[in-house]
């Protein structure tokens, strides 16, 4: 009789508490509980986000594990995310992995957020064949914290080859909806403002980074700047050309990610891209690169809307490949904050 591998996923990094769990590779279960609270101070705070996280992990893991279908007994490992993050929030996905772990006499697994959001894509939803990234390709992955192009060689072989040396897509998204004012998260409503804009209404400034790098800091002073000089002439300038300035800037954070893939491409001469990460969510982004795969014969991989923000689902995919080869983590493991891909 085969016997097949069933991993509980626990995703706890922010302020999204998620518990997942999938069967030799197939999503039985995704739950993820939202934390609101942080819309009202304009950002995730860290102290409110840990104690969400206590009080949702014990129903979010109860209810994925009903809704999968499976008995407790029938899990085989726990697979957690370690870092980066909020450390008081990783502390309350670690613990419970730990615990649930000893209590069932099963192995635990360490998974990196960044390279669970990387094998999202390996999500499997059905017994249908899907079709799959092929080794090598090339990840951007692109949410609040990070901006990267990584060379994905296996599912356990990935080289960092651009990253940003300041700022994150996500977070420029971000600081431009907090100067239109904008409600947090801002980049949703920043994709939303944008479908009634002109996207060549304003020009920003892009960098000028000959490598595989990303920057994002000068894009924002010169948002800041236009907007500083323009409400002088005009007090009402944000308003009345509030769609506006959501298409441009959107439009020139993706036109800045698009060099730097096709550069990638280039240089390594892979002709597979994937998408991942929170701000492969947005719509205009999305068209954006399949037009630009289109354009230069590229095969491109977006990832269900789902499977862009924080989720479990990725946490527990990562940990069925892990389990597959026996790579297992001691309990003497502690969450860290600031964690590199490998």
């Amino acid at each position: 009789m085969t016997k097949y591998i069933t991993i509980l996923g626990i995703e706890s990094s922010c302020d999204d508490t998620s518990a997942a769990i999938i069967k030799d590779g197939i999503l039985l279960s995704n739950v993820i509980a939202n934390q609101d609270v942080h819309k009202f101070y304009g950002g995730v705070v860290p102290e409110l986000a840990s104690r969400s996280h206590q009080s949702n992990i014990l129903p979010v893991v109860a209810k994925a594990i009903n809704d999968s279908g499976i008995k407790k007994n029938e899990i085989d490992a726990v697979a957690f995310t370690r870092g980066p993050g909020l450390l008081g929030s990783l502390l309350v996905g670690t613990s419970f992995a730990k615990g649930f772990a000893i209590s069932k006499q099963i192995p635990i697994i360490d998974v990196n957020h960044l390279q669970g959001h990387i094998l999202s894509h390996f999500i499997a939803e059905n017994k249908k064949k899907k079709d799959l990234p092929k080794f090598p390709h090339l990840c951007l992955l692109i949410s609040g914290g990070h901006t990267q192009i990584v060379k994905v060689n296996s599912y356990f072989d990935m080289k960092i080859i651009g990253s940003t040396i300041d700022d994150a897509a996500g977070e420029t998204f971000d600081k431009a909806a907090k100067i239109l004012d904008l409600p947090y998260p801002g980049g949703p409503h920043i994709d939303s403002l944008s479908k009634s804009g002109n996207i060549n209404s304003f020009k920003f400034s892009k960098p000028k980074i000959k490598n595989l790098d990303f920057s994002f800091s000068g894009l924002k002073t010169s948002f800041l700047y236009l907007i500083r000089d323009e409400m002088i002439k005009n007090k009402n300038f944000i308003t009345e050309q509030k769609n506006n300035l959501c298409a441009s800037i959107q439009n020139t954070i993706i036109e800045i990610l698009i060099d730097k893939v096709l550069k990638a491409v280039k240089q390594t001469g892979i002709n597979q891209i994937t998408l991942s990460g929170g701000v492969s969510a947005n719509s205009e982004l999305r068209k954006q690169f399949s037009d630009f795969a289109n354009t230069h014969n590229l095969k491109i991989f977006i990832p269900p809307l789902k499977f862009t923000t924080d989720n479990a689902a990725m946490i527990a995919i990562a940990g069925y490949f892990k389990y597959k080869k026996k790579i297992f983590s001691s309990h003497e493991l502690a969450p860290e904050a600031r964690m590199e891909l490998w």
